[in-house]
Parts: structure tokens; sequence; C-alpha cells
């Protein structure tokens, strides 16, 4: 086994490890997220964790490691005799992204329980974690259903397996340790609330500590033993402070005055629900046992709440994360002083071993603006000369307010990652038909089954109620659901969309199409044109986010470079299909229509567009043309796409909710 990184020799990271350290004294503050760059010792911290975690003592031969003083009594390997057990470490699980559903919760054995009516289970990574650990790296990448049941367990301190009426319930309590990067898409608000606590970590910029982060590193991989070694009394302290902290923790008094302040905080903060004063409690005792206390005082109050509130406050993906403290401050000054609180002339609170102050960092990772983007030619005939520093360049306008859109969905039936977008066969949703199973069995079909093992029961020698099923009469159940899509927004960002009224309400019907594709759990890129050429603003990611950050920063003016855009557009459709050849696109083109950059631009465009046609690829054209006359250019090239116009305005209407179906029946009726 290879040697971890010591706990005590991470540089920095205040709160990250403070974060980790609360719920190693208190699992129920219910885990941790760790929101960050790459690069910043996320998961680095959450292994050297394991190593500091007190050893458990487990029934003999269980394999669902029951405590010996209180055995599960609806253990599967239960009922366990008093006597043997055995003591090891607590146990670190890394579930990885790409688990399956059988391989986290366990699976049964279909075949014997239809035939033998034996519950055969084998154990999954729930039952594994048990007592211990559960790491989830990249686990905003994890399937929707697979973070479902990873967080029931995690609430109830259980895990069912239920499979066409055969049953197994066993224990699963764990420390819950998530890390991300939000670069690559968010949580679902109502999944970030299931965590506990949230840190966002950031790489410093403090060239010292930056010399003292390599330093430390280069030094453990020359010699992960040794380094080990020199840090193990640090360890040891860390180790046997945690181990105090859990005896006193029983001890911490949580009095009116504290109850009163988090109370007032979280209706201060507008948090949703009860969850997050339920967990601001428990981290605020938590944090006066790792302090060697037993009264709550209001700087455990204020630690809890930058810890356990910043990630319930977000109501969108373009919410960032954070707290006023100023705010916070005020609101524990206002409920303050009752029953025993202590004095707030010290807002740090001893941080000991892998504590750290209050203040959480900001994530650097705003994206750089189009600095070294090619200037824009000069204005083009019959449109408005933009004002602004560079020559037919003016500053970026804001987004006008999002608003809801209807249902944008690609034709067919496709087979890719699980959304909420187009139809497609996945493992969850209506039951459609049967087939034979490729690979292991997943989704029995029951009814299906039993009418291929039927026929042949006498041949079979049956003599008893019990049916002889063998593995060729077993049918996996075909299902139908919804998938997620690759949504490619190609914005015109032109001096012809360089009215600052009109790219405003661009950008915000952008915005709201962002929106939608984030509930619908898409993927989503950016390709804007402008001047003499066009540029990947954002490359397909799970980050809507990052797109919405880019949209906003999206300066105008120049000529329109319409067919640079959709060839540009064509490659990232190319090169994304090789990425993940299963996830359908849907492109969406903003712009009036107008073509002229560069030779013969109209014909040049209309080559471009007739590409996505032949493919086949589902697209829809927001016309942004304004003013009386219109010339219904983006009509012209919605046909050449093989897709359907739509205005600004009927993008907020009913009529958009069928406009890619209706795309695909015209090109059948052509």
């Amino acid at each position: 086994m290879s040697t971890p990184f010591p706990f005590a020799a991470v540089v920095g990271q205040d709160d990250l490890r403070l974060a980790l350290l609360l719920n190693a004294v208190s699992p129920a503050v219910g885990g941790v997220l760790v929101r960050g760059e790459k690069g910043t010792a996320k998961s680095t911290a959450v292994r050297a964790l394991s190593a500091l975690m007190p050893g458990v003592d487990v029934v003999s031969g269980c394999r669902f490691s029951c405590d010996p003083d209180s055995p599960d009594p609806d253990c599967p390997d239960g009922p366990h005799a008093p006597g043997a057990f055995a003591s090891r470490p607590a146990r670190m699980v890394e579930l990885p992204v790409g688990a399956s559903e059988d391989r986290l919760v366990g699976a049964l054995d279909i075949e014997r329980a239809l035939a033998e009516g034996v519950k055969a289970f084998e154990p999954g990574l729930l039952a594994d974690a048990h007592r211990g650990i559960l790491y989830v790296d990249e686990v905003n990448l994890l399937h929707d259903h697979l973070v479902d049941l990873l967080l029931d367990a995690a609430a109830m301190g259980a895990s069912y397996v239920e499979r066409e009426g055969v049953s197994v319930r066993h224990a699963a309590r764990f420390l819950l340790v998530g890390t991300m990067n939000p670069e690559e898409g968010e949580l679902r608000p109502q999944l970030l609330d299931r965590f506990g606590l949230t840190v966002e970590v950031a790489a410093s910029r403090e060239p010292d500590q930056r010399v003292e982060v390599v330093r430390r590193r280069l030094a453990y991989d020359d010699d992960p033993a040794g380094f080990a070694a020199r840090w193990a009394d640090e360890e040891s302290a860390v180790r046997a402070r945690i181990a105090a902290a859990r005896q006193l923790l029983p001890s911490v008094r949580l009095g009116d005055g504290a109850l009163r302040q988090i109370a007032a905080t979280c209706a201060a903060f507008e948090v949703d629900g009860m969850r997050a004063d339920i967990v601001m409690a428990r981290t605020a005792t938590a944090l006066a046992a790792w302090a060697g206390r037993t009264e709550v005082l209001a700087e455990d109050v204020r630690q809890a709440a930058l810890l356990a509130l910043p990630h319930r406050r977000r109501r969108n993906p373009f919410d960032a994360p954070g707290l006023d403290e100023d705010k916070l401050d005020e609101t524990l000054e206002e409920f303050g002083g009752q029953d025993g609180q202590g004095e707030d002339g010290d807002d740090d609170p001893d941080p000991g071993p892998g504590g750290g102050p209050g203040g959480q960092p900001e994530p650097d990772d705003a994206p750089q603006g189009d600095g070294d983007a090619a200037r824009p030619e000069a204005g083009e005939g019959g449109e408005p000369q933009p004002s602004g520093s560079g020559a037919g360049e003016q500053q970026p306008a804001r987004a006008a307010e999002p608003f809801r859109t209807k249902v944008l969905s690609v034709p067919g039936l496709g087979e890719g990652a699980a959304g909420r977008r187009s139809r497609a066969r996945t493992e969850h949703g209506r039951t459609t038909g049967a087939r034979r199973p490729q690979g292991a069995l997943t989704k029995l079909h029951l009814a299906a089954t039993v009418q291929a093992a039927a026929p042949h029961q006498r041949a079979r020698g049956r003599s008893g109620p019990g049916l002889v099923v063998r593995r060729d009469d077993l049918r996996q159940a075909s299902r139908e659901g919804r998938e997620g899509n690759l949504v490619l927004f190609v914005v015109d960002a032109s001096g012809s969309m360089a009215a600052r009224q009109r790219m405003s309400a661009v950008k915000g019907a952008v915005l709201s199409l962002l929106l939608d594709a984030y509930q619908r759990r898409d993927k989503v890129g950016l390709v804007t044109f402008r001047g003499s050429a066009a540029d990947v603003a954002l490359p397909p990611t799970s980050s809507v986010d990052a797109a919405a950050v880019r949209l906003e920063s999206l300066p105008t003016g120049g000529r329109t470079p319409l067919a640079a855009g959709l060839l540009k557009a064509h490659e990232v459709l190319r090169v994304e299909r090789l990425r993940d050849p299963a996830r359908r696109a849907l492109v969406v083109v903003v712009t009036d229509g107008r073509a002229t950059g560069g030779p013969e631009p109209v014909a040049l465009a209309s080559r471009a567009a007739r590409l996505f046609a032949a493919e086949g690829t589902a697209s829809v054209v927001v016309d942004c043309e304004s003013g009386p006359v219109r010339l219904g250019l983006a009509g012209q090239l919605a046909g050449e796409l093989g897709g359907t116009a739509v205005t600004l305005d009927e993008l907020r209407a009913d009529s958009i909710a069928g406009l890619v179906k209706d795309v695909q029946g015209s090109r059948r009726a052509a």
C-alpha cells in the first residue's frame, strides 16, 4: 500500500482542513463538498484524512462491518452471535465517476432469487464504506440517479436494494466527501443542500507559500515513507485531538442564545428549509469540541455559518457562492450576548492543528477578456458605426433579465447520457419492452423472463412449485427516458448586432437558454463570430455558469463572418463526436442572418449551412433582426440548415416547444 501524504503537511487550505476535521469529530455534520480549481490539493487532503480516523472494531467475518457492541439486527450476514471481533483501520472507499448502480449499492442474483428464493447479495461500495469515509472525486460528473442514491443512504444511514419484490437492507453510515471543479459543471441546488459543509479552495497567490508547497511535494515524491516519518509526531497530535474531541462532543452544550443566533442567521440569509439550521447547530457543537470547550460560543456559530451556508444560498448556477461577512457579523451581534455567549473581540477561533480562520478564499478563476482578439474592420454599409475605445468595437452590453423558455429537443430516439431534454433509451424511465441482456443484467423484465422460461419447464424436469430459470431466459427491460444533449450556441457579435439594447436582449435570450440547459443537464458550448474570424469562446463543457461569464464579457463590432462561425461550429461538433459519440447535438444560431465578412460571404455561408443539413444536425436560428424593414435572412439561413427560425419575441411563446420536431417534419416533407 502506498504511503499517503500526511494531513498535517498540507500547506494552507485552512477551511478545507477544518471542514474535514469537523466531520471526523462529528460525522452527523453531514459530510463536505470541496469546490475549487484543479491542482489545489483537494484529493490529497481527503486521502490524507483516512490515516487520522480512529480504528473500528467489527464483527469477524461480517461483510458489512457491524459493530460488535451493537450489531445491525437487519444485517444480511446476521444474526451475529456475541464474541469474536476484529480491529482494523477505518476505510476510505473511492466511488469512480463511471460506477454502475450495482457497484454502488450492491447486486442481487436475480436468477437464484427467482429459482430458489434465495437472497444472494453481493455488497457494494456503500457497504464497504460503512463506518469509514466514502470519497467521490468529480462528484458533479456523477450521474444524477447515483448521486440521489448516495445522498439518500448518507441521510438515512442505510442502503436499500430492491428488485422485483426482493429487497435487502444494510447499515451505511459514513463520512461523505465530494470534490469538484466548478468549471466542469455544477450540482443541482437540491443535491448541494444535502452536503453538510462546503468549502471553496484556490491556489495561494503568495510566492512563499507556493514555494513551500512545491518543496514538500518534491520531498514526498522522493521518499514517501521518510517524509511521512518526519511528520509522524504532528499526525499523532491531530489523531489524538480528534479522539479527544469525539469523547468531549456529547458534553458540549448548545445554549438557547447560540440557537437563536443560528436561527437568525439562516433567516437573514434566506436559506431554504431547515437543514441549514440543523447543520449549523451540529457544526458549531463540533467546533466547540474541537477547541476543547463544553460551551458553544458566538465564534463557533460564525465559523459554522461560513462553512454551512454559502452553497445553500445559490438559486441558480449563475449566482456566485459566498457569504456577506459584514451582514453575518451584524446578525450575530444583534442576536448575541445571551445565554453565556462570549465576547466577540476575537473573530478568529483557535484553529489548532488543521484548523483555520473563517474567511473563505475567493477562487481566482474568472476568465480573461478578449484583449488579444483581432480588431474588427470598419463598419459595413447600412450598419450603425458603434462607439467605443476600439475601431468598430464597443464595450460589452449587459444581459437582459432571463426568462423561462420552452423545451428545444432533438428529434428521434437517442442513447446519450441521462438528462432531461430529448427522448432516449436509458437505464431509468418507463418500460417500453424487453430484450436479451448484453453483458450484466441490470433491470429485469419479469414478465418477459417468465414467458421465456415457461415453455421449457417440462423439459427441464420441473417437479416443485419453483420456476426453473436459466440465464438464457433472463430478459433486460428496455426503458425510455430523457437524455442530455450538447447545446452549441453560435452567436453573432458583429456590428449589425452592436446596438446596446438589441445586444442586451440577445444576451438575455441566450442566458435564458443556458439556464434551461443547466436544468436539463446538457453540455454547452459557445462559438462567437465578428470582424474577420470566429472563436470558440467556450469548448463544450457541463459548466453553464462558465458560458454565462463568457457571454457577459462578449464585445461586439466589425463585419459579419457568418460562414466562419458556422464552419467553426461544424469543427467543434466533429471533434466532440469523437469524444462523446452518443451525445446528440442541438445547434442554436443567434444572428440576424447577414453575411458580410470575407470573399463571397453569402455563398460561402450557404455552403457552410448545408453541411449541417446533410448530417441531420438539429438546429434553430434565433432571428435577431429588428426594425420596420426585415430582410428575412435568418429564415433563409434556417432553411439551409434544415432547421427553423424564431424571433426573440417568439422565444418566450408556446410555439417554440416543437420547433426542432417541426424541423425534422419539414425535412421529411421536403
